[in-house]
């Protein structure tokens, strides 16, 4: 049965690869095609816009790719464009966990993300992911993406409707936390709420959230690139003076916080 399941890992690796490989050659010759066709009358910052396009969907094919492989999924993966979560951003997260251990997880927002770290856990036999999520389908479909996986044990997605929180003087939309066990977070993901529900919408994690996190504990924030993830960060930074925060190129924009204490330089940044 061993044999078979590797025979079975090995053969969806390559299919990836081969996938992979197969893209970059259409992704070239749609470029090739382009400049043949409009050759000096295409301008000079369309032909930048294009060539970063280009790039930005190779890093993030190539992104997924290395994450099918290094974590072994034999069944296919959840769309990762759009709303969902990057492949680079899921990149990242996936590479915390494998060497950081975590053994209590929270994710605000759940959905491709959470598989990836669920398996994360059932690599290394350790930890536990807690997944806020405040549609109810939404939530279900993620269920059933665990089941698929054979990752139910590692993961739990709480149905978290969003609630009011008064903060500072200003009321914000916020998952409900009351299914959330009282335990010390080691990692902190924040890809939620969606940004359509209100100003500011991931600014309450840090209130409600950052001071149940363990000494150690890190913290990712995705779509840190958007002016709301950046007018965020700096309150944080305000109101947290003992968290340090980087930056890591990712496509969205990545944020990882720390508390200064912990701090480590990442040789990949």
């Amino acid at each position: 049965m061993e044999r078979f399941l590797l025979i079975v890992l090995a053969a969806g690796i390559t299919a990836v690869l081969i996938l992979l490989a197969y893209g970059l050659l259409k992704i070239r010759d749609f470029q090739r095609h382009v400049y043949r066709s409009l050759g000096d009358r295409l301008p000079r910052l369309i032909a930048q816009e294009l060539n970063t396009q280009l790039l930005t969907h190779f890093r993030q094919t190539e992104a997924l790719a290395g994450l099918l492989m290094e974590l072994g999924f034999t069944r296919s993966l959840p769309a990762t464009r759009g709303w969902a979560a990057s492949p680079d951003f899921l990149r990242e997260l996936a590479r915390h966990a494998a060497q950081a251990r975590p053994h209590v997880i929270a994710e605000c927002g759940s959905g491709v993300s959470t598989l990836i770290l669920a398996r994360c856990a059932q690599m290394n036999r350790i930890g536990h992911v807690y997944s806020l999520e405040h549609l109810a389908e939404h939530a279900e479909a993620t269920r059933a993406e665990l089941a698929r996986h054979g990752l139910t044990e590692w993961a739990t997605v709480l149905t978290a409707p969003l609630r009011s929180y008064e903060l500072h003087g200003h009321s914000y939309a916020w998952y409900s936390t009351d299914q959330l066990p009282a335990l010390e977070l080691d990692m902190l993901v924040i890809d939620g709420p969606p940004i359509d529900t209100g100003h500011l919408a991931r600014y309450p994690a840090g209130p409600l959230l950052f001071e149940h996190l363990s000494a150690s504990a890190v913290v990712f924030l995705d779509d840190a690139d958007r002016p709301d993830e950046r007018t965020i960060l700096q309150r944080w930074a305000d109101e947290f003076p003992e968290f340090k925060h980087e930056n890591r190129w990712c496509e969205k924009g990545c944020a990882v916080l720390r508390k200064q204490a912990t701090i480590i330089r990442d040789s990949r940044v």
